[in-house]
């Protein structure tokens, strides 16, 4: 082959290029990684599931030796006990009451405060963001006296409102909701403002409606953390009226007067009924909460 034919040739001057190895797909690992999980899931599960069916045994299984894990005989005594001893639906509504305030604040105030520090440019926005993060950092067990000495100044004490104001907004939720609304488009804020819409038409109609998954995940976050909270409740309440569900039956488990075995078995089946509401909560919500904690990398 002369100099001309290899210039005027493209196979002579271009070689083909190396096919692609493939890489280890890691088959072999996904029986092993399912094992893990499903030990780790168990070890999790393990004292919900013995608390849930403690609540529905006998006192005999209940003070078996070994213990059992399934109920010999199932039976309802302990909630008809537990009902019969202490005034559940008064502990149930006033948990509900708080925890639902609770939210329902967080979601306006953190929501509010989040769309100023991520869409609207005003002096100052840095520093109150940077407060936001150093609020973070606090301990949350700080904060106890310096409230309680307010909302005893203020005459709060024994009242929903001392119960609700000290958490009506969280810096988790400010900072959670910032970032998601920082994924919206500015373009499409400044095309509803050249329309003629307001920032508090823009909040509700256009913003709002897309960060659902981050609402959801601050509603689930926000319920939880107030339908259990106990060192609060315990601190800002003198009248059983006004106890939670949680420090009802933190009181009912230090009653000397309770039987130990008929007495386990009512903890039990209030503790069931404390966690029912919160997982009914993530049930509803739970198609947001995953959407949510997969995009949240993405923000």
């Amino acid at each position: 082959m002369t100099a001309e034919t290899a210039g005027t040739n493209p196979k002579a001057t271009h070689k083909a290029p190396p096919r692609p190895t493939r890489r280890p797909t890691g088959r072999g690992r996904t029986p092993l990684l399912y094992v893990i999980a499903s030990v780790a899931l168990l070890v999790m599960s393990a004292p919900f599931l013995w608390m849930a069916l403690s609540a529905f045994k006998t006192k005999q299984d209940l003070t078996a030796n070994p213990p059992v894990w399934i109920p010999s005989r199932w039976t309802l005594d302990n909630f008809t006990s537990l009902l019969d001893q202490l005034d559940m639906p008064r502990y149930f509504l006033n948990s509900l009451i708080v925890a639902v305030l609770v939210t329902v604040s967080n979601l306006l105030f953190c929501s509010m405060l989040g769309y100023a520090l991520a869409k609207l440019d005003f002096t100052g926005r840095s520093k109150v963001f940077a407060v936001v993060l150093a609020a973070l950092m606090v301990p949350g067990n700080l904060m106890i006296l310096p409230l309680y000495v307010l909302m005893n100044g203020l005459g709060l004490i024994d009242t929903y409102a001392g119960l609700v104001l000290p958490f009506a907004a969280g810096a988790f939720g400010v900072f959670l909701m910032r970032q998601f609304m920082q994924s919206v488009p500015d373009e499409l804020l400044e095309a509803a403002r050249l329309d003629g819409a307001g920032e508090w038409y823009i909040f509700w109609r256009i913003v709002i409606p897309l960060v659902k998954p981050a609402l959801a995940t601050l509603t689930i976050f926000t319920f939880l953390g107030s339908w259990n909270n106990f060192i609060w409740p315990l601190i800002a309440t003198n009248d059983p009226d006004k106890y939670t569900l949680p420090v009802a039956l933190a009181t009912f488990a230090n009653d000397p007067n309770r039987t130990v075995g008929g007495g386990n078995g009512m903890l039990m089946a209030g503790s069931l009924l404390v966690v029912l509401p919160v997982l009914a909560v993530f049930a509803v919500l739970q198609r947001h909460f995953t959407q949510g904690i997969a995009t949240a990398g993405l923000k």
